[in-house]
């Protein structure tokens, strides 16, 4: 029989498709983003700063009530209306509801800055130091302390400028008209605050702020898991109920710790020179002296329901949105 010769082509070895760490469009699924070295980087800081901001928009009207409050009876004891509904009523009454919104593009660009980087920086740390197996909650005290201080002092040193820039917008409606200062926006504000005042303004009440952020951060950050660990066996383990509850617990207990250095800070940044040009305070323990000496020490912990009622639903709500963001990421494979 007549031989047939076929010519077969040689199979050559396929190539392993690569895909750079660079591109997230190469990836073809949500267990290959999670592995990327830019995604793992990026997510703590995505997570937070998403749920900060998403927080803010639901608590600002209370933190200008907060500020408005604390602004009353500067420099003497008279008598102060604690009564944050009250105070609500007379700001709607005499600028509009929308003073309530008063400085949110400023709230929101303090998320953005110190918001984010706390709660991205802690969350970093705290994956980076959890025993094997185990979470956040497990982690020893000190080893929580060390994060939250690391985590608190430089999310508040960045978010300085934007925080002076939140609290002068607020204060800015219970001035005289001839000393408003008038800033369209938040970032109008710091750059304002940038040119017209230098480094000083720029970082007004920088100390204080630092101090606050330790507190708060404290309070929160090391508190929050483990609530959710001692209050499993009744609420559920990760329901939304244990996390809404002990987001409050966090929050109260953040509130408590901060309230003295957010009301300093709060002195600071809204003060205005006088006709010499002198400041009321020359800084943290001036206003101290001052207020403790004019205004007596429970002047410290002024608007203390309001601002457990400003801080606690804002802590709250961002660790309810940071676990729900996490849930959304984990079952598409991006956690």
């Amino acid at each position: 029989p007549p031989h047939t010769h076929t010519t077969s082509t040689p199979n050559r070895p396929t190539q392993p498709a690569t895909t750079s760490p660079l591109r997230f469009e190469n990836m073809s699924t949500g267990g290959e983003l999670k592995n990327s070295p830019v995604w793992q980087a990026v997510r703590p800081f995505l997570i937070g700063g998403s749920a900060a901001c998403a927080a803010t928009c639901c608590v600002q009207p209370i933190d200008m009530v907060k500020v408005r409050i604390q602004l009353q009876g500067e420099g003497s004891a008279g008598t102060i209306n604690s009564n944050p509904f009250s105070v609500a009523s007379k700001i709607i009454a005499e600028d509009g509801v929308g003073t309530l919104y008063q400085g949110l593009s400023a709230g929101i660009l303090r998320q953005l800055t110190y918001g984010m980087t706390r709660l991205g920086i802690f969350q970093a740390l705290s994956e980076k130091f959890k025993p094997e197996g185990g979470t956040a909650a497990d982690l020893p005290l000190p080893t929580k302390l060390g994060c939250s201080m690391c985590a608190g002092g430089i999310g508040a040193l960045i978010g300085t400028p934007a925080d002076a820039a939140l609290v002068r917008m607020q204060a800015d409606t219970t001035l005289p008209l001839a000393q408003r200062r008038g800033y369209k926006n938040g970032l109008d504000a710091m750059i304002r605050m940038a040119t017209e005042e230098g480094i000083a303004g720029f970082f007004s009440g920088a100390t204080p702020t630092i101090l606050r952020g330790l507190a708060i951060n404290i309070g929160m950050l090391t508190t929050y898991s483990s609530y959710k660990k001692a209050m499993a066996p009744y609420l559920g383990a990760d329901t939304q109920t244990n996390r809404f509850f002990c987001g409050a617990l966090s929050g109260w207990t953040a509130a408590t710790a901060s309230l003295p250095f957010d009301f300093i800070k709060t002195r600071l940044q809204k003060q205005q020179p006088d006709a010499s040009g002198k400041l009321p305070y020359s800084g943290v323990f001036d206003c101290m002296a001052k207020t403790m000496k004019s205004e007596g020490p429970l002047a410290f912990y002024k608007g203390y329901f309001t601002y457990c009622i400003r801080i606690t639903p804002h802590i709250m709500l961002t660790w309810v949105f940071m676990d729900n963001i996490k849930g959304f990421l984990k079952k598409r494979d991006l956690m």
